[in-house]
């Protein structure tokens, strides 16, 4: 095709007009632009004359179908389907056929070479592009929905990738990306609420931390009948929090012994067996105000929960306790008891009464003698988060009374624990402590605040050493193994013991430890953040809150205060001076539920 002025030619798929034909084309293109191109950077498509870019109309699609059934099997040029469609060869029709062309669904090849496809191939790319184009269709209609603020029912699917990034179970979102959003979970935390793909409240902690949501669906075995020693004739106190499910330890007066019975898991959980590996896995039952989600089937609670049935099975620590606090004459035994449910509450009633006076004694005896071994005394608030019926319920734990009584008593028999396993020789998990670098005894919550920032992380031992915080040379977690993996491995050990079996070795005894710790540090930060959550949506939901807060540490632009009622520590910038232990009256300013973060100002 001859080349000359006013000629349509292809550039980089778009049309455009010779303007002088030398060594190089001189072109224009959309827009008005000139270039300078080499021959070979254009193609041809029509000799003109063509005046202005803008003249190429569109002329339709002329007779397609027609030309291209007259032109199936066989090949053409741009200049014959041209006259074919359109019944001319024009710039016009020229530049509509190479469309065609271009656009690949009834021909294909080049301009010199033209065939036409398959009628196969045609309805094959025809019934995908009508599937793209629906799909673009509803993906705009979704997208238009979003910025909306809404959704429909057949949304949910779409935005599982970006319930995968809210819950950190991925890292990708197509969806924020076009929204213009920051690919983060608290980015996608705030879009899943704000379209109410997730309620308001809705808490994404516990997936993000990727702990199990349900308790484990496993079959448990019947209770082995075996020799007990029956105790049933002591009685017994299994004292909790008011609500509590899973009762696993009870305190028992025998004379000068104390008893202290733990639920007897070890009975039904042997090791490597298929709860066993479950529970390891989980390393701890997860406390959510919401609820608890157990490392065991609920049917082992029921069955081995201490007053849970009219008698229980127990594995019992006995042990005296001497003047100065120390144990002694230390015994475990399987056993038999008849345990009496009571709330701390219940329990603190009682305390003037036989056996709490002797119980409470003996507990006392031996908080002196670890507070004399560098306990640390640490007396922070603490509170219960709990949401119940939709209502939230936060509660002080108070430390002290009956409370401090049975948390002294069950130090007691995990100290009992760590002797008797060492005096055997026999591998157990110890909870250690190495001591600060130097020993308070703080008053004041600050230097409280400020003594538990020097504590050095427990670890888990297979040798037995100190633990500073307790104030004790040996100690292993040892009463709740309805709870904990930990107590459970002590537990399996000290059957083996008692049964003249051959315990696990140290190695196997300290992998088995230390996958459960894996499990219980993403319980604990579930647990932590959980509580966070709730708390703050306590506060979204009282928006008048006024409460006292009292400042534990001092910044050089923001100071530190904890709000007791709420065992809330928070930074505020103040304009004036503060001391440590001021109390200071404090109202919300801004709750921000995504950064786990609330912001108050001083009344």
């Amino acid at each position: 095709m001859p080349l000359g002025t006013d000629s349509l030619v292809l550039y980089k798929i778009h049309p455009a007009r010779v303007i002088d034909v030398g060594d190089k084309i001189e072109i224009e293109v959309e827009g008005g632009q000139t270039k300078r191109v080499r021959p070979k950077d254009i193609t041809p498509l029509h000799p003109g004359p063509l005046k202005r870019l803008a003249d190429l109309f569109d002329p339709g699609e002329g007779q397609l179908q027609e030309a291209w059934e007259l032109l199936e099997g066989a090949q053409t040029d741009l200049k014959e389907l041209a006259e074919l469609m359109f019944n001319e060869f024009t710039p016009q029709s020229a530049w509509a056929v190479w469309r065609l062309l271009h656009e690949g669904l009834y021909f294909e090849g080049t301009p010199e070479a033209i065939q036409p496809r398959s009628r196969e191939a045609i309805e094959r790319d025809c019934a995908e592009r009508e599937a793209k184009a629906r799909a673009e269709q509803e993906w705009a209609g979704f997208m238009e929905r979003l910025g909306q603020g809404q959704i429909i029912e057949d949304d949910r699917a779409r935005l599982i990738e970006v319930e995968r990034l809210a819950n950190q179970q991925g890292e990708r979102s197509r969806i924020l990306k076009a929204l213009e959003l920051p690919e983060t979970p608290q980015a996608a935390h705030r879009l899943l609420i704000r379209v109410g793909y997730w309620n308001p409240e809705h808490n994404p902690y516990p997936a993000r931390s990727r702990v199990a949501g349900a308790d484990p669906d496993l079959s448990v075995p019947a209770l082995p009948d075996e020799d007990r020693l029956d105790l049933t004739h002591l009685p017994a106190y299994a004292i909790d929090d008011e609500g509590n499910e899973d009762p696993d330890d009870a305190i028992s007066l025998d004379g000068d012994r104390i008893w202290v019975h733990v639920a007897d898991v070890a009975a039904l959980v042997a090791p490597d067996s298929e709860l066993d590996r479950e529970a390891r896995s989980r390393g701890a039952n997860l406390y959510l105000p919401e609820g608890i989600i157990n490392m065991l089937p609920s049917a082992v609670t029921s069955a081995l929960g201490l007053g849970l049935q009219a008698l229980s099975p127990a594995l019992s620590f006995g042990f005296r306790v001497d003047e100065e606090g120390r144990l002694a004459d230390v015994d475990v035994r399987p056993t038999l008891i008849r345990a009496e449910r009571l709330t701390y509450a219940e329990a603190e009633t009682r305390l003037a009464d036989d056996p709490f006076v002797a119980l409470n004694a003996t507990a006392e005896r031996g908080r002196a003698r670890r507070q004399a071994q560098g306990a640390a005394g640490i007396d922070l608030p603490e509170v219960s988060v709990r949401v119940h019926d939709g209502d939230i319920l936060i509660r002080a734990i108070d430390r002290h009374g009956s409370r401090a009584m049975v948390m002294d008593l069950m130090l007691m028999a995990g100290e009992a624990a760590a002797l008797w396993c060492g005096q055997r020789g026999l591998p157990i998990p110890h909870a250690t402590q190495p001591a600060p670098d130097s020993i308070q005894h703080p008053e004041g919550m600050a230097a409280m605040f400020a003594y538990r920032r020097q504590f050095k992380p427990s670890r888990t031992s297979i040798e037995p050493a100190p633990h500073f915080g307790l104030g004790l040379d040996a100690y292993a977690r040892a009463t709740s193994p309805l709870r904990r993996y930990a107590d459970l491995l002590v537990h399996q050990q000290v059957r083996a013991a008692l049964a003249g079996r051959e315990p696990l070795t140290a190695e196997q005894t300290s992998a088995r430890a230390g996958e459960a710790d894996q499990g219980g540090i993403a319980v604990r930060r579930a647990e932590r953040q959980s509580n966070q959550h709730w708390k703050l949506v306590y506060l979204m939901r009282h928006k008048g809150w006024k409460g006292e807060a009292v400042v534990v540490e001092l910044g050089e632009r923001k100071d530190t205060v904890m709000i007791p009622e709420l065992a809330l520590e928070t930074k505020l910038r103040v304009k004036s001076d503060l001391a440590l232990d001021q109390r200071l009256q404090l109202g919300i300013a801004d709750i921000d539920l995504y950064d786990l973060d609330a912001r108050f100002r001083v009344l």
